[in-house]
Parts: structure tokens; sequence; C-alpha cells
């Protein structure tokens, strides 16, 4: 057998063991802590004036060109239906890519870190059915003792 035939076998055997992992950013809207898939992130920005835009429900809070396009904002606080956003020199927009909506903006308290998490980090939320379907966490993470809640950024639309 040719050295590079048992090379491959060996990392054959390695590879078998691993995980999938996943790799989230982690943000804080008040007290609690969220995880984002780091796949859909376009861009992390600071605080930028937003123009209003009238008779849009009270968590849209506008828009922002950025590189020449029209960006959509919302606050992740009203969205869930926490307190109104208090903005600091923390307070970041992370702007996504959503399958439905395009490039979406979300105010947030803070961007922590990034985090990886393992299949076995991460346990689904089941709901009744009857429940409504605007529930914007699908998952919870569990890193270095923390529970985190993952957004489900498919639930996320610009409607009330």
């Amino acid at each position: 057998m040719e050295l590079s035939t048992i090379n491959k076998n060996v990392l054959d055997e390695e590879n078998k063991g691993a995980e999938e992992t996943f790799q989230f950013i982690v943000i804080r809207l008040g007290e609690e802590q969220y995880g984002i898939d780091i796949r859909n992130i376009d861009t992390i920005v600071k605080m930028q004036p937003i123009t209003r835009i009238p008779k849009m429900p009270p968590f849209l809070k506008g828009v922002i060109n950025m590189r020449g396009e029209v960006i959509p904002v919302i606050s992740m606080r009203l969205k869930m239906g926490l307190e109104q956003d208090v903005l600091t020199k923390a307070t970041r927009i992370i702007v996504l890519k959503l399958e439905q909506e395009g490039n979406v903006g979300f105010i947030v308290d803070e961007v922590k870190e990034v985090v990886t998490l393992s299949v076995n980090e991460i346990e689904k939320l089941t709901y009744n059915s009857k429940e409504e379907k605007t529930n914007l966490i699908n998952a919870v993470g569990k890193h270095n003792g923390d529970l985190i809640s993952l957004f489900d950024l498919n639930a996320i639309t610009l409607e009330g």
C-alpha cells in the first residue's frame, strides 16, 4: 500500500469522529444573549442616522444607505416585545442577508463575540403548532456554561 493511501485512510478515520460545527455572532439585547448564524451576516456597522419612513410598524425604525443600497433597519428589541432601544457607544447595526426580505439591518445593544457550537451544544426548541409562527428563537446553544438563544432568521419579517 502506498504512503499516500495510508495517510488518506488515517485522515478519513480522524474525520469520522468530527462533529459538525456552526459559528454564531453573540449579541446582547438588554440582559440576554442571542446568537446569529455567521453565514447570514453581511456586515456590522456602528450606529448611524436612520431615515424614518411614515406609517411603518414601530419596530421598523427606517432605512440607511449603505454603499448605495437602501437597507431597512429593525429594532430587535421592539420586534421581540422588549423595551425601547437605548443607544450607547456599543450599539451596532448588523446587516443580515435574509431569504425573503433581502438585506435587513438589526439594531442590537452590543456585539460580544463569535462562538463555535457543535451539534451537541445546540438544542432545538419545539413549539405547539397552535402557537404563533412569529417566534424568533428556534434553538438554544450552550457555551461555557451560558445559554445563548439562537435566532430563526427565516421567521423574521418586516411585517407587524
